[in-house]
């Protein structure tokens, strides 16, 4: 299961056992049942209470996939971006084993 974004408002419900939505309970069983739990957060700055609650979450075995742009790798539009992402999402749910080879970067076409 991934939650794309995640607020700090679900994070916490999630790492406190609080299940208001069908969103947050189907979070809460995926933990439950020891399966893949992938949380991207969307707010910054982050303060000691966020860190604590994804620290909770983490060792609870949710992983936590902050969306950082792959400036390093030049990507030529936001799509880009995006694409790697969601990649990123699926590679930490299992779903596939690499990023993909046809994402548009400045380096490949020159």
């Amino acid at each position: 299961m991934v939650i794309a974004p995640a607020s700090m408002n679900s994070v916490a419900s999630i790492a406190h056992g609080l299940t208001p939505n069908l969103v947050l309970r189907a979070a809460d069983v995926t933990l439950k049942e020891r399966r893949r739990l992938v949380l991207i957060p969307r707010e910054t700055p982050l303060h000691a209470i966020h860190l604590e609650n994804m620290l909770t979450l983490s060792r609870m075995g949710a992983v936590i996939l902050p969306p950082e742009p792959p400036f390093y790798l030049k990507p030529l539009d936001i799509d880009g971006v995006v694409r790697f992402v969601v990649q990123r999402a699926l590679v930490a749910l299992g779903l596939t084993d690499a990023l993909p080879d046809d994402l548009q970067y400045q380096d490949r076409q020159r």
